[in-house]
């Protein structure tokens, strides 16, 4: 009787093997390399022992939650544009007066910067940045 060594179980292996050497080697793990980490386990898994059910049903709990971070951060950030774009429509044509007085005058434009306080342009072109230690004034 031949013996032959199953391939598919080694290919499982290494392809785990790879797959946490790849999620260590990263601090994070996007929604995308879940996903496809996910896939690639499932596609190279060995037919005579598959995955443990409660591993598997882990592991979409896990998917769902990042799903769910994800449009929850995508919510968050438009809220948060949201917002700078009312700081920024209610800040043109007032006053404003930075914190330690040195920059005053009224706002005649304002940019907004990813990640940052909305940026207003005065009428005599000097720039204030709009945070909570501004002044803003009628």
């Amino acid at each position: 009787m031949t013996t032959v060594a199953s391939t598919t179980s080694s290919t499982s292996t290494n392809t785990a093997a790879a797959a946490s050497t790849a999620a260590s080697n990263a601090s994070t793990v996007d929604y995308n390399q879940f996903l496809q980490l996910l896939v690639a386990q499932l596609k190279n898994q060995d037919p005579t022992q598959p995955m443990d059910s409660t591993a598997y049903l882990s592991q979409l709990a896990s998917f769902s939650q990042v799903e769910q971070q994800t449009n929850t951060n995508k919510k968050l950030d438009t809220l948060l544009s949201a917002s700078a774009l009312q700081s920024a429509d209610a800040a043109i044509g007032k006053t404003v007066t930075s914190a330690d007085g040195t920059v005053s005058g009224t706002v005649a434009s304002v940019s907004l910067v990813s990640g940052g306080a909305p940026i207003a342009t005065l009428k005599d072109g000097s720039k204030v940045t709009l945070d909570s230690s501004v002044s803003i004034s009628g």
